[in-house]
């Protein structure tokens, strides 16, 4: 498929859950151009998701927000909480709001709008697959500013206690995750190797008994911190 850099690895498994039949197909037929993704099941809302998930285990669910009955939201928490579960990305036409946030703040990996190009998709469900956020630098700081402009005395002060369990490196990095800022360019920012970048972030998610570095992120948020200029 033209336009998708990262080569196809091992087969990844995918559940796509829309209450919206014709969604549920363009979004199969779509990741069924790949030859490493493999669409395991459809569901029409997220009590289907929850019950489908358990039964075929895939590696990534893409979630629909909005839906009747069990919405994407209430499934994306209990997949999340579930020993060996699946990668979360949610589906959605709008790009930060308090739906996305609450997807986001309970461990999903990223979203994606409903009108995102094929190409884009499929690298988006195979970055998900090995556990990379899938949110670009921008939609993170957009979302951050969201979340500033929001957070209440209460939440920064538990954040700020939170983040105080970490090491001062582990905190220096994690600010850096709050700025949107990849591996690369913190370990260029702090004069170290991106393996030991990967160890800080393994450490603060860890401590933190957080998922991802979306999570931290919005933890940093919360905290109303930024890392030094």
């Amino acid at each position: 498929m033209a336009g998708v850099t990262d080569a196809p690895g091992p087969t990844i498994d995918v559940l796509v859950v829309d209450d919206d039949p014709v969604v549920r197909f363009g979004l199969t037929m779509m990741l069924r151009g790949a030859p490493d993704l493999r669409v395991v099941a459809e569901a029409g809302d997220g009590a289907e998701a929850i019950e489908l998930a358990g039964r075929h285990a895939p590696d990534v669910v893409l979630m629909d927000i909005r839906m009747p009955g069990t919405d994407g939201l209430t499934a994306t928490e209990t997949l999340r909480r579930r020993p060996g579960a699946p990668q979360v990305v949610v589906l959605t036409t709008f790009d930060a709001d308090a739906h996305v946030l609450r997807a986001l703040r309970a461990g999903a990996a990223g979203f994606l709008l409903k009108d995102t190009p094929p190409d884009e998709l499929v690298l988006a469900v195979r970055h998900a697959a090995q556990g990379r956020p899938v949110l670009s630098p921008e939609v993170t700081r957009r979302l951050m500013d969201h979340v500033a402009g929001s957070t209440q005395d209460s939440t920064r002060e538990t954040a700020r206690h939170r983040l105080g369990l970490l090491a001062d490196r582990e905190r220096a990095v994690a600010l850096e995750l709050g700025a949107g800022r990849s591996n690369a360019e913190i370990a260029a920012r702090h004069h170290i190797s991106v393996a030991t970048v990967k160890t800080h972030v393994s450490a603060i998610l860890t401590k933190l008994d957080l998922n991802n570095r979306v999570q931290v992120a919005l933890l940093v948020h919360d905290a109303r911190l930024e890392p030094p200029a």
